[in-house]
């Protein structure tokens, strides 16, 4: 079983318009809503990879309810700890002319310290059973700066292999606790090393703590410092459509392979086709089946140099 787990989950609503202007009103050609937050849209495409996955975190409120309804019918098993508080919403408005997306997203509930002692309980006891486990997205408030690094240590000290994927304050401190994996974009790799030059920039991430480093370089692809070299994977070509959810997609890529023992250019390659096909699909947490197909073949997986 592969756990995720999303503190600050959200239901995502997409609204799609002709064009977006400022100022001006705007009639809206179609709406979607989803169950979000980062640790939600990995499992999603982990079980649609065929992965046993379970997910937990917090929901509350009438947004936690229907965000519970909708992962019902999906293949995966819901662990999430109800809070008092309600769960967020976030708002992605696309524009039909240049497919541009702009995000707009509420701010979480408040989790008392009982909620948070419950939610370790929980974590614990499914710990018990994980091949692997996921640490996604931003902290809800309540939850206090070092809560990642918490979870890392508890996960290692269970003996399960752990991916963190967050920012700030939190990655800083996460990545102290030594997770066997951390996927940082570019700017949240230079906020974390000060440094701009992405390999120098995974070089220093991973000498801060991290076992491994992929650091997302958008249309690019990935740039991975593991304990096997310096890989970058590179798409067969840019993609346009929805970005939202494509370094989510890319984290089940790489986890996934962690969990079926692949090399690391089967791994980066996964990830990185997974990526692109979720820009190709309508919403977060979904990808392109044919599209992640046709790419994962064409995907480029070079050994890079440390300076070169």
């Amino acid at each position: 079983m592969i756990l995720t787990v999303t503190l600050n989950a959200a239901l995502d609503i997409t609204y799609r318009v002709p064009a977006l202007t400022p100022h001006a009103t705007h009639r809206v050609a179609g709406v979607e809503e989803r169950p979000g937050g980062k640790g939600l849209n990995v499992a999603r495409v982990l079980a649609a990879l065929g992965h046993d996955t379970v997910v937990t975190g917090f929901a509350g409120g009438r947004t936690g309810d229907a965000l519970r309804e909708m992962l019902a019918p999906l293949p995966l098993r819901d662990a999430l700890v109800p809070v008092a508080g309600t769960t967020r919403r976030t708002l992605a408005v696309v524009d039909g002319t240049s497919g541009d997306t702009t995000q707009l997203n509420e701010p979480g509930p408040a989790v008392t310290a009982a909620e948070w002692s419950a939610f370790l309980g929980a974590y614990e006891g499914l710990l018990a059973d994980a091949a692997a486990v996921a640490l996604c997205g931003s902290l809800p408030p309540g939850v206090h700066v070092g809560a990642y690094a918490d979870l890392v240590r508890r996960a290692r000290a269970a003996d399960v292999p752990v991916l963190l994927d967050t920012s700030g304050e939190p990655l800083l401190r996460g990545v102290a606790a030594r997770p066997d994996l951390v996927k940082p974009n570019a700017e949240e790799l230079a906020r974390l090393t000060g440094s701009r030059e992405p390999r120098r920039a995974v070089r220093d991430a991973r000498r801060r703590g991290a076992h491994a480093v992929v650091g997302s370089l958008g249309p690019d692809g990935l740039l991975a410092a593991t304990p096997d070299g310096l890989w970058q994977a590179a798409p067969p070509a840019p993609v346009a459509g929805n970005p939202t959810g494509a370094g989510d997609s890319a984290v089940a890529g790489l986890l996934s392979g962690l969990v079926e023992g692949l090399p690391w250019p089967e791994r980066l390659a996964r990830a990185v086709a997974l990526s692109a096909a979720t820009v190709l699909a309508p919403a977060a947490g979904e990808y392109d089946t044919a599209a992640y197909e046709e790419l994962l073949g064409r995907v480029t997986v070079t050994e890079r140099s440390a300076t070169g």
